[in-house]
């Protein structure tokens, strides 16, 4: 428990996954992460843009229509899962990402690639390709960044 400069007191909490059973606590292991379900990673998303954000704030970032009930439904299975923790102020609660978008992404590119893609970069781009998401200006960037980088 603390007082902020408002002199209003806060705790931090920490999600189960997120405490191993020492003093402390870590991130949660990055290859236990879950796959998020879509709405999670919208909420994600915002909460990574953000950086902390109380659930009035996640919901007007989020498209279409969502329920305050729904997102801070949401953002409390984000927590079970060890995706994020909060600070309580109050009754209210203002959450913050624990795990960053760049393990996020790595982590599910990588299964990805190994689920659909035999773990080849080649396929992967010629999936791509083929299924025009990419363009040879692209493709060209790509080949350009790789050719620098080997000199």
């Amino acid at each position: 428990m603390f007082v902020t400069a408002l002199g209003v007191e806060a705790r931090y909490r920490v999600p189960p996954k997120a405490r191993p059973a020492t003093i402390g606590w870590e991130r949660p292991n990055e290859t236990a992460m879950e796959k998020l379900t879509q709405k999670e990673e919208e909420v994600m998303q915002v909460l990574w843009d953000l950086e902390k954000a109380f659930v009035k704030e996640i919901v007007p970032q989020l498209d279409g229509s969502n329920h305050y009930n729904t997102i801070s439904t949401v953002v409390r299975k984000l927590e079970e899962k060890g995706y994020v923790a909060y600070t309580a102020y109050g009754k209210t609660h203002q959450y913050y990402p624990i795990i960053d978008k760049t393990s996020y992404r790595n982590k599910f590119v990588n299964n990805a690639m190994t689920s659909y893609f035999n773990n080849s970069y080649k396929n992967m781009v010629s999936f791509f390709a083929r299924e025009e998401k990419i363009s040879a200006a692209d493709l060209r960037e790509i080949l350009h960044m790789i050719e620098s980088k080997e000199d």
